[in-house]
């Protein structure tokens, strides 16, 4: 599968369901939430970050779905993309992609868009972590139509 890679903001894409880059859910979701979790936070209210500390520690890699809170999408899929020392790795980042995109899948939803995962607070260079994002998506089959979205501040 080819992704549409695009330059903008992650939370303003017309998808079923968007992702968020988040941390095992070991760290509390009303300490730290930064980067896209932040505006996740700040747009969709607390109730998906409550939703998702039910689960505990998510294993990294893997993808948790909440409801969408104030956001008009259908879920968002939350990632375990960074470690407990606050790191991605391209296991993380493959992971993530992958669980998060079959998530989708076993859902329904029919269109899905990611940041780049691991290169804001999980510290990965952002063209490698892309780079293993198309990689990992290339070799999936799947009726979803994803997109990647770098985020790019409006003017």
């Amino acid at each position: 599968m080819q992704a549409k890679i695009i330059d903008g903001d992650l939370l303003d894409q017309k998808v079923d369901a968007i992702v968020n880059a988040w941390n095992r859910n070991i760290i509390p979701w009303w300490l730290l939430p930064q980067g896209v979790s932040g505006a996740i936070k700040r747009r969709a209210g607390l109730e998906p970050f409550r939703e998702v500390a039910k689960s505990g520690p998510i294993p990294l890699g893997e993808a948790q779905l909440t409801g969408a809170g104030a956001l008009p999408f259908r879920g968002i899929i939350h990632v375990a993309g960074i470690n407990g020392l606050w790191r991605a790795s391209e296991f993380s980042i493959r992971h993530s992609v992958r669980n998060a995109s079959e998530l989708a899948e076993r859902e329904g939803f029919a269109s899905l868009a990611f940041p780049v995962v691991g290169s804001g607070s999980g510290s990965f260079n952002e063209k490698q972590a892309l780079e293993i994002m198309v990689d990992e998506l290339a070799g999936m089959e799947t009726p979803v139509e994803v997109t990647v979205v770098r985020f790019a501040a409006k003017p």
